[in-house]
């Protein structure tokens, strides 16, 4: 049972994107919980914090530790995250002398933010992948049938003719300023988040950068200050989302009114209807058209999502959770289509 169409048992086959989806599952979550847990002891200890044996004793532990899910599950309905719990269960399994260590001059904010930053950074290396074999895709319909000529249109009339390696430009070149605008903000995005109960990292004085530094590194992050509140990062990054699946949305409109003239596009594999055995519905590109309207919708709850007050806020970071994720999907979903569409022209111009 789902109340997404995303993570449908049926729906899913269109609307989903596999790959995107299981960086959101359960397990992936507490993995990058754990490993944050893990590198922030190692980093503790090098900076003389814990104990090189507290460290030790933590590391082993987390080697063959499995938290209990129903307990979690109990935790998130009380606490609204599930990282006191874990911790907690954490710390009974180092036990003595060295389970107070665990999670040392840690929030659970912490934990939950960077979490789903080393998730996004897998994310963004998929949306990279499938962003490239769509670019490819369109270069390789340019190279069979740029030449071909077209009729421009323009507020939906016949204008003046054109090629059809002008249209495909207006398609392909966005995506190529988009894998431009992911490069340029991951380097924001992909930061760990450090900052203790307020932000200060109050119990470890001094020694909080270094800290903070050495976590980054064991992680494969950037270093940066915390961030707990200052979420325009996955606001952009949520923006670089919409933006993607608007252009994806262009290119799948342009298909389906191409296909609605019948003489200018031949496409294999369209949707049959159960009414009208004759037909080939454009369903991919009425998907792209979707997905993208489905994004820019979501975008304004991201931003909704910025305003978190004073130190931290538990009503924004909720909302970032119940949109961010199908977002992502939602993207990896668009770009699986396209490639999919564009692989499927069999003709295009005259």
């Amino acid at each position: 049972m789902t109340v997404s169409p995303f993570d449908h048992p049926l729906l899913s086959a269109l609307l989903g994107d596999v790959g995107a989806a299981r960086h959101f599952s359960v397990e992936a979550e507490i993995e990058a919980m754990l490993a944050f847990e893990r590198a922030l002891a190692q980093a503790e200890a090098e900076s003389g914090v814990i104990t090189q044996d507290a460290a030790s004793a933590i590391t082993a532990v987390l080697a063959s530790f499995r938290p209990d899910t129903a307990l979690l599950r109990s935790a998130a309905a009380k606490d609204g995250v599930i990282v006191p719990e874990l911790v907690r269960q954490l710390r009974l399994a180092v036990s003595e002398p060295h389970g107070d260590k665990v999670h040392f001059g840690a929030t659970s904010q912490d934990v939950v933010d960077t979490g789903l930053v080393l998730r996004l950074k897998s994310v963004v290396e998929h949306l990279g992948l499938l962003l490239t074999e769509t670019v490819l895709r369109l270069v390789s319909l340019e190279e069979r049938f740029g030449g071909r000529a077209l009729a421009g249109m323009t507020r939906m009339q016949k204008a003046i003719p054109i090629t059809v390696a002008d249209r495909i430009a207006a398609w392909r070149t966005p995506l190529q300023r988009h894998q431009e605008r992911l490069s340029e903000q991951s380097r924001r995005l992909l930061v760990v988040q450090f900052g203790g109960a307020a932000g200060t990292l109050e119990k470890l004085g001094g020694k909080g950068p270094a800290v903070r530094a050495a976590l980054a590194e064991k992680l494969g992050l950037a270093d940066a200050p915390q961030w707990h509140s200052q979420r325009d990062a996955l606001a952009d990054f949520a923006g670089w989302l919409s933006l993607l699946t608007g252009s994806l949305g262009k290119f799948g409109q342009d298909i389906a009114l191409m296909a609605q003239g019948g003489t200018d596009i031949a496409l294999s594999g369209g949707g049959g209807s159960s009414a009208m055995p004759h037909k080939q519905n454009p369903v991919k590109a009425e998907a792209l058209v979707a997905l993208a309207r489905f994004n820019a919708t979501q975008l304004s709850g991201m931003h909704q999502a910025l305003v978190h007050e004073q130190e931290r806020s538990g009503a924004a970071w909720t909302l970032e959770w119940l949109l961010l994720p199908q977002m992502v999907v939602a993207t990896a979903a668009s770009l699986r289509l396209a490639a999919e569409l564009a692989r499927q022209i069999e003709s295009l111009g005259h």
